[in-house]
């Protein structure tokens, strides 16, 4: 195994290096939804991780038997296989989160992280660092759902995680909770996110990974697992022929 496909190499890929949310902006339907408490963003989080862990390992299992014209559907019938599973255990051991969420756990069938990790990385990757890359990604994106869902409850309610923080003098910003709430707050750690990108540049630190999730242009790319392969490699031969040629 490469130091690429290490455990240690996928989780810190997954939570700081190609950050769902914040470095790939990937699953922003739910990201903007739902992450109005911290509870609802970690909930969400950690549901998407295990179907994605579960979804990376399985595909990867099954990578050399699943026929290459019919890969997409299979990985959306093992996806919704998962999710479907999921629910039902939420819905029968955790229904106050289950009714949170609603009909947002359903569509993680559909969320674009789950299928284009499945595409470019475990369908192409042996199963313990697909196994990981999924816990590293789900891990990301449970790290960024509970952060922008814990300053929106703060300054919307005065709470985290349910529990009072601010002094009974304070006043909430009930805007936070709203949906444009989800807004501000997202352009707000971006815009952290880019200070912290200007600040690296100019201490001579390569920070090209921060918010592209790519360090090259897709046909030259020689990133493991990088999202560029799924749609630029391995679905354009002609494209592929010409990358490993290079």
């Amino acid at each position: 195994m490469s130091k690429k496909n290490t455990p240690a190499e996928r989780l810190y890929n997954g939570i700081v290096k190609e950050n769902p949310t914040f470095v790939l902006t990937l699953g922003m339907c739910p990201t903007l939804a739902v992450t109005t408490s911290a509870v609802n963003g970690l909930g969400m989080g950690l549901t998407t991780m295990v179907v994605l862990a579960l979804c990376n390992l399985i595909i990867s299992a099954l990578r050399k038997i699943i026929p290459d014209k019919v890969r997409i559907p299979a990985f959306i019938v093992i996806a919704a296989s998962l999710v479907t599973m999921m629910q039902l255990l939420l819905q029968g051991f955790i229904p106050s989160l289950y009714d949170s969420l609603g009909i947002y756990i359903p569509l993680i069938v559909v969320n674009c992280i789950i299928l284009g990790r499945a595409e470019s990385y475990a369908s192409r990757n042996p199963v313990l660092p697909s196994l990981f890359d999924g816990i590293g990604m789900g891990l990301g994106f449970s790290v960024a759902l509970t952060c922008i869902g814990a300053v929106r409850e703060i300054l919307g309610a005065g709470e985290l995680f349910g529990f009072r923080v601010m002094p009974q003098s304070y006043v909430p910003f009930s805007i936070f909770v709203m949906a444009p709430g989800a807004f501000f707050v997202l352009a707000f750690l971006t815009a952290a996110q880019n200070k912290i990108k200007i600040n690296g540049e100019k201490k001579g630190k390569d920070m090209s990974k921060i918010q592209s999730g790519c360090s090259d242009d897709c046909l030259s790319c020689g990133v493991s697992g990088c999202c560029g392969h799924s749609f630029y490699g391995a679905s354009d031969p002609a494209a592929q022929t010409k990358k490993e040629e290079g």
